[in-house]
Parts: structure tokens; C-alpha cells; sequence
């Protein structure tokens, strides 16, 4: 990847920081493809946008953002996928509904929701307790 590529990717990923009020750090090591294509239909349906990224890269969009994300930065190791959404709950109401299933990944590493960073999969119900807008 170029300097140019990169740059590109921290700026589109920056925008999207930027643009929508929340999103999720997910662990999505060792899904294999079957599994990624149901998670992303899942993520389109429940409109949440899935992004996998390198965690350099994350963390230079994350740097660049407007606001401190510092306590993130111990969760950007291994394979992450970040869950944009509108609705702050969302995306926690469909990863503990993976993990009734006994489906282990995507594991939740960290979130930015309502203004608070969750840092730690222990912080699934917490985020699961939000309340939306609309409820």
C-alpha cells in the first residue's frame, strides 16, 4: 500500500469518525468467509456499516479525529472491525444476539457510544442498556 493509499484510507476514516455518532471495535479474528458475508448482511439490515481496518491506520484516524480516543488504544491489536451506526445500541443488541447463539466472534473489544468510551467485552450490557431516540 502507498503513502497515498494510506492517507486516503486514515481521511475516509476520519470522515466516517467523524460523521456518525457512535461505533464499535469488534474482534473478527478467524471468521471465515461464509461467516463475514452473514455478518455484513446482518450489519446491512440492522443498518450499521461494517469496516474492517488495520489498526495502524485506525489509530492515525482516531489521532486525527476531534476528539480524545486515547483510551482506545490498547484494544487496536489483532483483527478489528469497526460497526458505524446511527442508533447507539444497535450494534450491541446484534453481537449479544450472535452470543445467545453461542457464536463467539465478532467479540466486542471497545465502544464509542453516547459520548463514552466502553472499553472490554464485560461492557456488552451496559451498552445493550442505552436508550435509542425512538425508545
Amino acid at each position: 500500500m502507498t503513502k497515498q493509499e494510506k492517507l486516503a484510507v486514515i481521511n475516509g476514516l476520519t470522515e466516517q469518525l467523524n460523521a456518525y455518532p457512535h461505533f464499535y471495535l469488534t474482534d473478527i479474528e478467524a471468521l471465515n468467509a461464509e461467516q463475514t458475508a452473514a455478518l455484513r448482511r446482518q450489519c446491512f439490515e440492522k443498518k450499521i456499516k461494517l469496516v474492517v481496518v488495520k489498526n495502524t491506520l485506525l489509530q492515525k484516524a482516531l489521532d486525527a479525529s476531534e476528539i480524545d480516543f486515547e483510551a482506545l488504544n490498547p484494544v487496536l491489536v489483532g483483527t478489528t472491525a469497526v460497526l458505524f451506526t446511527e442508533v447507539a445500541n444497535a450494534p450491541a443488541k446484534m453481537l449479544k444476539e450472535l452470543k445467545s447463539k453461542k457464536v463467539e466472534k465478532p467479540a466486542l473489544k471497545a465502544a464509542y457510544a453516547e459520548e463514552g468510551i466502553y472499553v472490554g467485552a464485560e461492557q456488552l450490557d451496559a451498552l445493550c442498556s442505552i436508550k435509542s431516540k425512538n425508545e
